[in-house]
């Protein structure tokens, strides 16, 4: 199975990601960008999207990422992450890109970008460092 099949089986079975209404919108070696249209549903007090989704999303953009040069049997599994909020996330759709800074045998570090697009302008709104571990498979679901 081939890396993308393998993040789009994984991402189909994502219930949050289906809650927030995000898509793949780009799987490659080391990089997977995902998309949310703006819905007041996922904002905060004053109209912004709400950090908490956009983390989400930055989250399963850098996880899918650090899958993809993972054995076709490892599973991946957030250790950390930071972010920093750098403007209000406010546009039309966001897309949360997340880049493999180094993959490890069992560590891979990730770099994820969010950018807010209106129109054809894009803002960059959010960056995250996350630390992303392989886990051998163990009975349980893989991906």
């Amino acid at each position: 199975m081939s890396h993308e099949d393998r993040v789009r089986a994984s991402f189909a079975r994502q219930g949050l990601m289906a809650t927030l209404g995000a898509r793949l919108v780009h799987v490659a070696a080391g990089a997977v960008d995902l998309e949310l249209t703006f819905d007041e549903r996922l904002t905060q007090q004053d109209g912004y999207l709400h950090a908490g989704a956009l983390t989400a999303a930055l989250d399963s953009a850098c996880g899918y990422a650090a899958l993809t040069p993972m054995p076709e049997d490892a599973a991946v599994l957030t250790v950390e992450f930071k972010v920093n909020l750098l403007a209000p996330a406010a546009g039309e759709r966001f897309l949360a890109r997340g880049r493999v800074v180094r993959a490890g045998r069992t560590l891979t570090v990730c770099r994820g970008d969010a950018v807010a697009v209106t129109a054809d302008e894009e803002r960059h709104v959010a960056t995250m460092t996350a630390t992303m571990m392989a886990l051998e498979p163990s009975g349980g679901r893989a991906g």
